[in-house]
């Protein structure tokens, strides 16, 4: 069988603080209230995506790998990661703001939960006017002065806030505490793993169970980045039809690519997975002379042994994605 670029059936996620910007603004279906994350491409346990069309339409991406191996994820990719897929890929909806949490690293994940960690990135879609995230820490501290200010009901004090608006891009490694404000619609990508730990959640009740959410005080502890840092915004190129680095990390690659006209992407030397998050806009995909096109709020992955494709369109924004 062949494989060929594939659209995943999006798994819809409630959430507290969740809105209705995924089905307006995304035109995401679903006949639910407060849905706060459209996971678009998931290997989660019990949260798997399944190709949505063509003759591979039903199978998971576990089921996807197993059959194709290197031929879809790329050879080195496959011969680190087996038949787990290295990302998952979300579109978050913040009616209110998230909880401020932090995520383990690679080690402590392993250790305490046989899990990856989970380094991750945020594309900023939409923003309301004021609309801000919490990133880092805006001062020097340690464990025993951030522990007061949790005791004190201080914490936020000591938090970096930064304002923001479409287009805003942050990386946000293990151990950096943060947390999305009211008003913002944004991209996620991170490393295939949904261990959080919340420090504070504003006391609020969840409607669903009627108990307040719990708190990770003691596991977040030990997994704190305390360090400050100068800035903590991704800087990067906007140059129309070519491709813009975005975040390179040592868990996954991100470019952005504006798109005007017809555009040639030559993938012969990525020995990986590709996958398109179109932002903004919409577009067409022409590969191997068959046409696919792609809309804002829409994610495509396109195997490793697809070597050549090209996009057109007079004004689209993509999120590029590869190990």
């Amino acid at each position: 069988m062949t494989l060929y670029p594939l659209k995943f059936n999006p798994v819809f996620s409630y959430r507290i603080w969740g809105g209705n910007k995924l089905k307006k603004v995304l035109n995401k279906d679903y006949n639910l209230d407060s849905i706060g994350e459209s996971w678009e491409i998931s290997n989660v346990e019990n949260n798997e995506t399944l190709v949505r069309e063509g003759k591979l339409k039903g199978m998971s991406l576990k089921e996807l790998i197993k059959e194709f191996k290197g031929e879809l994820v790329g050879n080195s990719v496959y011969e680190t990661f087996g038949n787990e897929f290295p990302l998952l890929i979300k579109f978050i909806d913040a009616k209110t703001p998230l909880s401020i949490q932090v995520h383990p690293s690679n080690e402590l994940a392993k250790e305490r939960h046989n899990s990856f960690g989970k380094n991750e990135m945020w594309y900023v879609m939409e923003a309301e006017k004021n609309a801000e995230l919490i990133i880092g820490f805006n001062q020097e501290t340690d464990k025993a002065s951030y522990q007061d200010h949790l005791k004190n009901s201080t914490l936020t004090e000591i938090l970096n806030i930064e304002k923001v608006r479409q287009g805003d891009t942050f990386y946000i490694p293990t151990g950096r505490v943060h947390a999305i404000g009211a008003g913002v619609l944004l991209a996620e990508i991170q490393q295939t793993s949904d261990i959080t730990y919340r420090i504070y959640d504003y006391d609020r009740v969840d409607k669903t169970t009627g108990e307040k959410r719990e708190l990770h005080t003691d596991l977040a502890l030990n997994a704190i980045d305390y360090n400050l840092y100068e800035n903590y915004k991704t800087d990067y190129n906007n140059t129309i039809n070519t491709t813009n680095k975005l975040v390179h990390s040592t868990y996954f690659k991100t470019n952005f690519i504006h798109v005007s006209e017809k555009l040639s992407r030559d993938l012969a030397n990525i020995d990986s997975f590709v996958i398109y998050i179109c932002v903004e806009g919409k577009m067409e995909i022409n590969y191997n002379n068959q046409i696919i096109s792609l809309t804002k709020g829409e994610t495509i992955l396109v195997p490793a042994n697809i070597a050549f494709l090209s996009f057109n369109s007079k004004d689209a924004k993509l999120l590029e994605v590869f190990l």
